[in-house]
């Protein structure tokens, strides 16, 4: 069995296909990471500090997290990709393990994004759709672009982080879900969209209103978690999990207000579309002529680079670039040209047989490429026009042409450095079999790690949690901390029974002005509803920690103490002149179907029961001492 695994390994490991959901995993993983630390910029003081504005305890929080989003955008664009990623990788570790994201303002994706990162440390994000391509290119200046063939990848880059990051996730997950019993009624992704605090905006209640459809997805969802790890590699139903995937993620994405969650999971599934997709959606997307072509010095470095790199981002391939020294590529609407003129300046042909020369032929190529129509459109304004004039005449008139030689065309390639090539390419073809038995052990060992977690909290926790722990239980408590930490392994039990059990009221914020007028803060509003952009991390800390079945008054005192200050500030209050209202609400989680949950619990009537005042930058929070018995 084991080398039969192992000579399964190395069969896939040789197995080649194009780099093209690799680049797109890569690129929405930097987008995803990306709007994330923007939403952290945002939400800086609220997260961060002690006490909103008033007590600043990370001063350097935001130029780190600047530093982190350059590192996130070069992922995006794959620059100096393995530096970038690791970076990367490094930046969740940090901000998820040592400020206050992880204990009060868990993201509910964070250790899945570290998971991700860690996966694509190994992965060839760089292969395709990244400036890295384009250096490499650049490093051989006089070799035609035409002459480079697309790049491909071992399949296993493809099954390893959907196999592990997805089919464990899922599987995990599902063995949680068999001990909620509103899972069992089918009910898994109707409870939770009836319950005001995790709903986005979109009023969902039609779809919610129908128990069939409701029940229909609910042990779809099983089903699909259940056997995804299973099946999802089988060519006859990728496309199946592919669908359905795809659904589950964007419904959570779109119902509910944790919408980080949804794009991390569905970022995914860009590896698990067919490659025949990717090439038919190519297609589609490419012109089926050029409607450009230009004419450049085939033995001018800089020409041969500029042509690189304009081919580079000519994502629809409308432009078609020709070389000026060779006589055949002449139309006749350039034979009055020499070709000693042709090469003084970059000249272009559109479809009109229309001329343009220098600086034209910029803005006509920026207009072709449909995606950057507005950069000509910026080099055509005046007094820019103009500047670009001057600018061109001078580089164009001082450019050195040098003959190109046998050198030219055999110029070193830059040095692959990240650690794909060095494990699935260079250590693959020298010694493959030791390599195929390598990667065994290692996915074993992230097997027995994802076991660990799914025995100890899906299985022996829930069945045994009100016992003392034993000495294998705090030895898996500590291996599952390792695990967690640098890996993501972590229980993936949301939103179950234990979450919504008792979940009967819900708290929101208001002030009274100057002038005696209430006001809703921008937060919860009158529905109950929590407010964009309080949602993701925001959310999590006021519907799952502040507010829960069994409310905690101290640390319900910590969160209306953040939040009051922080908007407070944000909408321009004097806090010392303002006395804000907590008001409470009573809701309803059925395990059971309940026709327009929704609307009843959006429409219940609020109370106020208590008050919170400032002043000289203290706080005082006047509650009831049990909330949860009114």
């Amino acid at each position: 069995m084991y080398k039969q695994f192992s000579a399964k390994l190395l069969a896939l490991r040789s197995n080649q296909v194009p780099a093209t959901g690799i680049g797109f995993f890569r690129f929405f993983y930097g987008l995803v990471t990306l709007q994330e630390i923007i939403f952290l910029l945002y939400f800086n003081h609220l997260i961060f500090d002690p006490m909103p504005y008033i007590d600043v305890e990370f001063p350097m929080i935001p130029f780190f997290l600047c530093v982190w989003g350059v590192i996130a955008s070069f992922v995006v664009v794959g620059y100096r990709y393995q530096f970038a990623i690791t970076c990367n990788y490094i930046f969740w570790i940090i901000f998820v393990n040592f400020t206050p994201m992880q204990r009060d303002f868990d993201g509910g994706f964070d250790l899945f994004m570290i998971g991700a990162g860690f996966f694509l440390l190994f992965m060839p994000g760089n292969r395709a759709f990244s400036i890295d391509n384009l250096r490499n290119k650049l490093s051989t200046p006089f070799i035609h672009y035409s002459t480079y063939s697309k790049p491909t990848v071992s399949v296993l880059a493809y099954y390893l982080p959907v196999a592990i990051c997805l089919g464990f996730l899922y599987f995990d997950s599902s063995i949680h879900k068999m001990f909620a019993e509103h899972w069992r009624n089918g009910l898994g992704t109707w409870l939770p969209a009836t319950q005001p605090y995790y709903v986005s905006a979109i009023d969902m209640s039609d779809l919610l209103n129908n128990k069939l459809l409701q029940n229909i997805l609910g042990y779809t969802i099983l089903v699909f978690q259940f056997t995804f790890i299973f099946f999802f590699a089988q060519k006859r139903l990728r496309v199946f999990y592919l669908l359905i995937g795809l659904g589950l993620h964007l419904g959570i994405t779109l119902s509910f207000n944790i919408y980080p969650f949804g794009l991390g999971m569905l970022i995914f599934y860009t590896l698990m579309v067919p490659f025949s997709w990717w090439e038919y959606m190519g297609r589609c997307i490419s012109a089926k002529h050029p409607s450009l072509t230009v004419f450049y010095d085939q033995l001018c470095p800089l020409c041969n680079r500029t042509v690189m790199i304009l081919n580079h981002f000519d994502i629809f391939n409308c432009i078609d670039f020709k070389s000026a020294q060779d006589h055949s590529a002449y139309y006749p609407a350039l034979v009055n040209i020499s070709k000693e003129t042709l090469l003084t300046d970059l000249y272009a042909l559109d479809s009109n047989n229309t001329i343009y020369a220098g600086v034209a032929t910029y803005i006509q190529i920026f207009l072709k490429m449909r995606y950057l129509s507005p950069v000509g459109v910026f080099l055509s304004l005046p007094g820019v026009h103009q500047f670009a004039l001057r600018k061109y005449r001078s580089i164009a008139d001082n450019r050195n042409r040098i003959q190109c030689t046998s050198t030219c065309v055999t110029t070193k390639e830059l040095t692959d450095n990240t650690l794909y090539h060095y494990f699935f390419e260079k250590t693959a073809v020298q010694k493959p079999k030791a390599f195929s038995r390598k990667l065994l052990k290692i996915l074993l060992a992230l097997l027995f790690l994802q076991l660990n977690s799914s025995i100890h909290y899906g299985l022996i926790y829930r069945l045994h949690a009100d016992r003392p722990q034993s000495p294998i239980s705090q030895i898996s408590n500590a291996i599952l901390m390792v695990s967690q930490t640098f890996l993501g392994i972590t229980p993936h039990a949301l939103y179950l029974h234990d979450h919504f059990a008792g979940y009967d009221h819900i708290l929101a914020l208001t002030y009274t002005d100057e002038s005696g007028v209430e006001r809703w803060l921008p937060f919860v509003n009158e529905q109950g509803r929590l407010l964009a952009p309080n949602w993701g991390r925001v959310h999590s800390m006021w519907a799952n920690i502040a507010v829960t079945p069994t409310i905690n008054n101290q640390r319900l005192y910590k969160f209306i103490m953040k939040v009051t200050a922080f908007w407070g500030q944000k909408i321009g209050l004097n806090l010392d002149q303002v006395v804000f209202n907590i008001k409470l609400k009573k809701i309803d989680a059925p395990t059971y179907w309940v026709h327009d949950q929704l609307h009843k619990n959006l429409t219940s009537p609020w109370i106020t029961i208590g008050t919170a005042k400032w002043s000289n930058k203290q706080i005082s929070i006047h509650l009831p001492n049990n909330i949860n018995d009114l």
